[in-house]
């Protein structure tokens, strides 16, 4: 009988295992996931600011996934019964030979209740769609404001978070408010004291990439108009002021949380199998350590055996991927009793996109860093073909180069669903 694989999560980790393994006949493959979509993570900030459209960075499941022998099924994991080799969702219960858990993380608020009531998270599709129409709708009211100190709270931000999504965004932000804002929003011109303040509780930027790529990222986003403020660490916001650890404060009604991820804990797996950050501990296989046949990969998991990565992996793109490719191959080689082969990442390098010519990138073989219009170019081109699908790649390539000659966005439209579909 053929092996039964449930997946859990089709991000980058979930998507290229599901692929990989789908053409051995061998298996069955369930990809189940709590939308109906893939997206792409790396270009939300972009979607956020109204440079791209949702259909730009995501593409259904099903169409995606037709013609292959990959079923998909859109729930939600309640629970794992691993002494019956089931899973229950929210819909449904699914039984398994092999369980792989691909869900990726969630916003970390490091249990700051009123930082999650009140800020403006940017993790997911929904997440950007909410920051683009709040930050317009907060643009009109301070338009329409006779009151100037309104008028600051509601146009400065702050975004808590120097990794390279805290980056894109003030980044972005700044040159939004020298170009778009100045030219449709005339009356806001006299706002002289609402400034972009990008926060950050460590010493640098972009904190994994090189001292020189953190030092070109402080000079240039800088040069922006962006404040930066480093070893700050926040601790609560009310909607109205951002409080940090040495008791200072900044007045902001937009302050934009890009400061940590979590991974997510399930109901059937006990405590001893999490580690830092609720990763769940793998061993060099990726199989859960304490478990026979339930496996995670990507930003869920955590694995120590990898001697160049002893603290675990990066929660980014590539280690996901390769994680999934290299999971699939030796479930084929486990099933033909053939010696599996231990997960090692392949580092293919990092990169920030700073603003418009300004990116950096850091090559690790050989150790090279490059800077400018180089590496804002090599950002483009590297984004541009990890997309998923050719329409993807079309729509992204368009409205980027609209964006790029006109300066300006088409796509900062107020929409709001009127009722929530039950």
């Amino acid at each position: 009988m053929k092996k039964q694989i449930v997946i859990i999560g089709g991000g980058f980790a979930g998507l290229n295992f599901a692929k990989t393994i789908s053409n051995n006949s061998n298996f069955e493959i369930t990809l189940v996931d709590k939308v109906n979509y893939n997206f792409f993570p790396p270009l939300l900030y972009q979607v956020a600011t109204g440079f791209l459209e949702i259909s730009s960075i995501s593409y259904q499941f099903k169409k995606m996934l037709s013609g292959s022998k990959i079923r998909f099924w859109m729930g939600e994991l309640q629970e794992i019964v691993s002494n019956q080799n089931k899973i229950i969702l929210n819909n449904g219960e699914l039984q398994y030979d092999y369980l792989v858990i691909a869900t990726g993380t969630a916003t970390n608020y490091f249990g700051m209740e009123n930082v999650k009531k009140n800020a403006i998270p940017m993790k997911t599709l929904e997440d950007a769609l909410n920051m683009r129409n709040t930050m317009l709708q907060r643009t009109e009211i301070a338009s329409n404001s006779l009151d100037i100190k309104e008028q600051e709270e509601l146009m400065t931000i702050v975004v808590a978070g120097g990794g390279p999504t805290g980056v894109e965004l003030s980044g972005m932000f700044a040159e939004m408010s020298k170009t778009i804002i100045h030219k449709e929003y005339p009356e806001l011109s006299h706002v002289k004291n609402a400034k972009i303040y990008l926060v950050d509780g460590g010493p640098a930027l972009l904190a994994p990439m090189s001292k020189n790529s953190q030092e070109e990222t402080l000079k240039q986003i800088k040069k922006l108009g962006v404040e930066v403020l480093l070893n700050k660490q926040v601790v609560d916001y009310d909607g109205q002021t951002v409080s940090f650890k040495d008791g200072s404060t900044i007045r902001t009604r937009n302050l934009i949380w890009a400061a940590g991820v979590t991974a997510m804990r399930f109901n059937g797996l006990s405590d001893e199998m999490y580690g830092r950050s609720n990763r769940l501990l793998v061993d060099e296989f990726n199989k859960i350590i304490g478990t026979e046949n339930i496996y995670a990969i990507g930003d869920t998991a955590y694995m120590e055996s990898d001697k160049n990565f002893p603290n675990g992996h990066p929660q980014v793109a590539q280690p996901a991927m390769q994680q999934g490719k290299n999971l699939a191959k030796n479930l084929v080689l486990a099933l033909a009793n053939k010696p599996q082969k231990p997960f090692q990442y392949n580092d293919k390098g990092s990169m920030a996109i700073i603003g418009r010519n300004k990116a950096v990138v850091d090559l690790p073989k050989p150790k090279v860093h490059f800077k400018g219009f180089l590496a804002w170019m090599a950002w483009l081109f590297v984004h541009l073909m990890s997309l998923s699908m050719p329409r993807n790649k079309v729509n992204t390539l368009y409205h980027w180069a609209l964006a790029y000659f006109s300066k300006n966005s088409s796509l900062r439209m107020i929409i709001r669903p009127e009722k929530k579909i039950e």
